[in-house]
């Protein structure tokens, strides 16, 4: 195994959504490049991801919170083959984001939006080791662009950020 790579998505999607199938290519091509994948390990595309790299012989982690079972009572996808749960949510969000040589992050919402958001932040202090940071789809672009103030954001942090059109860009960035 060559490391891990922290993939950060949505619990919404369905499988046979375009969504579902981009974050199932994700894990298939992590898991052939010898990476391990680590998500947070429930529904979604969690469970594309954990799919497509079990699926391909990888090593499937799921990071987990008692916390979240509380209010959404359900275990790990059936795909992780490793579970590494925390009490808190921000425990879960602290070892996802530190514990990776490299992330990506599939389109999502809120809770996607503050995993991209920390990894980012993390890099820009120094708090993590540089290290890749992948946004698969237009949504991340968008964001990003409506957000971006060169007087709050310097052209090296931008450069943080790898904007990935395909899965297969994301996973190549991330595992070169």
């Amino acid at each position: 195994m060559k490391g891990i790579i922290s993939v950060f998505g949505s619990s919404a999607p369905q499988p046979g959504s375009v969504a579902y199938e981009e974050a199932q290519t994700v894990g298939r091509l992590l898991a052939e490049a010898g990476y391990a994948v680590a998500t947070g390990g429930y529904s979604g595309t969690m469970t594309a991801v954990s799919q497509g790299a079990a699926e391909a012989g990888g090593h499937v982690i799921g990071v987990t919170s008692a916390q979240i079972e509380q209010f959404r009572p359900l275990g790990p996808n059936g795909w992780v083959q490793e579970e590494i749960k925390y009490e808190t949510l921000t425990d879960r969000l602290l070892h996802l984001v530190k514990n990776n040589d490299g992330m990506i992050v599939l389109p999502g919402g809120i809770g996607t939006l503050s995993e991209m958001a920390l990894a980012w932040s993390f890099l820009q202090v120094g708090e993590i080791e540089l290290r890749p940071l992948a946004l698969l789809g237009n949504l991340w672009r968008e964001t990003i662009e409506q957000f971006y103030d060169p007087l709050y954001i310097k052209e090296a942090y931008m450069a943080m950020l790898y904007f990935a059109d395909t899965p297969e860009t994301a996973v190549a960035h991330v595992t070169q």
